[in-house]
């Protein structure tokens, strides 16, 4: 008997973002869904306009799970998580052990399989920086989000995403930001009437 995927389905419990007001409410599972579309595109883009061999599917199921580990360790906010490098290294160890337990629950048979998905050890690093990509573009599309909500509890992490998406050298993010987020800015009737 596997306990995973019973650990799994309570990724819709983790709610992201716990020290800031939210005007709609996000949790792990919903957030890892869109990480996932997001990076089954930036391959595709990667693929098409710059010319790598990248599959769009791995690329999404890496997503899928890029934040199972939250499951037993919640989301620890990001000044808490990086408040100074005691902090981040423990929490790094913490995550790992996390890792570990989630691998722990897959059947012997299936743990090959399973462990660059739930363990940072084995991760492809090649997908590892792309989930960290579109992880980041979800994370600032959050921030538009609450921003055009009227919420500006955002405004400093927005600052911030912005900046770490402007240093990103993937191509693919800057395409990205290009053909996708400007449509973000709009209300419903708009994205319509521009159909």
């Amino acid at each position: 008997m596997s306990h995973l995927f019973a650990h799994l389905s309570r990724m819709k419990l983790i709610q992201r973002w716990p020290l800031m007001y939210n005007v709609r409410s996000e949790n792990v599972q919903e957030h890892s869904l869109q990480v996932a579309m997001v990076a089954h595109a930036l391959a595709i883009i990667s693929n098409q306009k710059f010319g790598t061999q990248l599959n769009p599917d791995r690329a999404a199921t890496v997503a899928i799970f890029h934040d199972a580990s939250e499951i037993l360790t919640g989301d620890l906010p990001t000044p808490v998580k990086y408040f100074n490098k005691e902090i981040e290294a423990e929490y790094k160890k913490i995550e790992a052990i996390a890792e570990h337990r989630l691998l722990e629950m897959v059947p012997d048979e299936f743990k090959r399989e399973y462990q660059p998905l739930l363990s940072s050890e084995y991760a492809d690093s090649e997908y590892k920086h792309l989930v960290k990509s579109a992880d980041t573009l979800c994370a600032f599309l959050k921030c538009l989000e609450e921003q055009r909500a009227g919420n500006d509890e955002f405004n400093t992490a927005r600052k911030r995403l912005e900046q770490m998406l402007d240093d990103n050298p993937d191509p693919a993010v800057k395409y990205f930001i290009d053909c996708y987020i400007p449509s973000f800015k709009l209300n419903l009737d708009d994205i319509n009437r521009l159909l």
